[in-house]
């Protein structure tokens, strides 16, 4: 009978063993995942004082009206938004 709990037994410390492995490697993955959602953020911080810099040059330099460069304000959201989730994905 001692033949059969040996199988189980080794079963059981196959799991522990595979599931500490998958544990170990966790928090370096969650490191680089922190790390891809700082950079997007960085990016679409960015991307919103280039869009406001935008606005403010489009209004000044052309005498357009705040719905005229709101159109280019959005676009270059849109750009950064778009460049974040080529970081993060």
């Amino acid at each position: 009978m001692t033949h059969g709990n040996g199988g189980f037994l080794k079963a059981v410390q196959i799991v522990l063993v595979v599931s500490g492995l998958a544990f170990a490697t966790a928090p370096a993955a969650q490191k680089q995942n922190a790390q891809a959602r700082r950079d997007a953020r960085d990016t679409k911080q960015e991307g919103r004082k280039d869009a406001r810099k935008e606005k403010v040059d489009c209004k000044q330099a052309s005498n357009k009206s705040n719905a005229e460069c709101r159109q280019g304000k959005r676009n270059t959201k849109q750009e950064a938004r778009k460049d974040a989730r080529e970081i993060k994905y």
